[in-house]
């Protein structure tokens, strides 16, 4: 049931076994299992793609609810675990590509508690968020008793150096259609979430054909790095593409950046600030966005 939740939430056989650190047989020989248990095809085959079943999917939304219940029971006592500890829940992307590079300056002014960061998609049960933050995106952080406003960040399209050698046409409004473009599904309401046709209608292009997406994946940062490797032209945010960009692994195409239509927050609990160190991370985190806030960094 792991692998299968796992399979369901990825998408594909072989990031499941990514997720859960097997193989991808062994995540085959599960669903496998999974099926000879209950006595129900759950998979099929679509060309090269091993997909759910239209039963399946229904089967795996309502074990999703378990496992997500069992996660967020884990964080909770993940978070108890000691009373010096600092708990950081947050999507992937965002503890990976903003707060991991810039940690390290909370902890350099000689902090006491040590910080479990987890990087989850699933949002913290409120009722668990006694003493941990959590940093989100847009309307989820109406859910927790308190949040606040990180910075609300810009897309603008981005590739490989040696990517924009091959396709130099990349660099322009019309060539940008035709060359293969990475997407990214944010599994939310598209309204806001950014897209390619956001762009073009921002830069005023209306492709004809419809531009290629030559992959999607379900983690922005999957996204860049497949950018970088030389797959296409990314749809990048600021605050997540800085890194590469400066050191030459990704290049800018267009100084033209999309708006995002809602902004990434900390969130946090009702007895989440008792602490002294959890204030002191809350301020230093609202400090650390605040340039992004204002717009100065674009």
């Amino acid at each position: 049931m792991q692998a299968f939740e796992a399979f369901g939430r990825t998408g594909s056989v072989h990031l499941a076994a990514r997720d859960l650190g097997v193989t991808p047989s062994a995540i085959s020989q599960q669903l496998r299992t999974l099926e000879d248990s209950i006595g129900i095809a759950l998979v099929s085959q679509e060309g090269r793609r091993v997909v759910m079943t239209p039963t399946a999917r229904i089967y795996h939304d309502l074990i999703s609810q378990g496992f997500d219940r069992l996660v967020r029971a884990q964080e909770f006592i993940s978070s108890h675990r000691s009373t010096e500890e600092l708990t950081v829940s947050g999507l992937p992307t965002l503890l990976q590509k903003w707060l991991n590079p810039i940690i390290h300056r909370f902890q350099a002014h000689g902090r006491e508690p040590s910080i479990r960061i987890i990087a989850t998609h699933q949002e913290a049960d409120p009722q668990l968020m006694e003493q941990m933050f959590r940093l989100t995106y847009g309307g989820s952080a109406k859910r927790y008793p308190h949040s606040r406003l990180l910075f609300q960040d810009r897309c603008f399209p981005a590739c490989s150096p040696d990517f924009l050698a091959a396709h130099p046409e990349a660099a322009t409004p019309d060539g940008l259609a035709q060359v293969p473009l990475i997407g990214i599904d944010w599994s939310m309401d598209e309204s806001i979430a950014p897209t390619w046709d956001d762009w073009f209608t921002l830069i005023g292009v209306t492709p004809a054909p419809r531009p290629k997406i030559a992959a999607v994946y379900s983690l922005t940062g999957l996204a860049l790095e497949a950018a970088v490797s030389g797959q296409g032209v990314v749809l990048a945010q600021t605050a997540f593409a800085q890194n590469d960009l400066e050191t030459g692994r990704l290049v800018r195409l267009s100084e033209t950046s999309l708006e995002m239509q809602e902004g990434y927050h900390i969130c946090w609990g009702n007895n989440a600030l008792t602490r002294n160190f959890a204030r002191e991370f809350l301020n230093w985190a609202i400090l650390e966005s605040k340039p992004r806030r204002e717009g100065t960094l674009r």
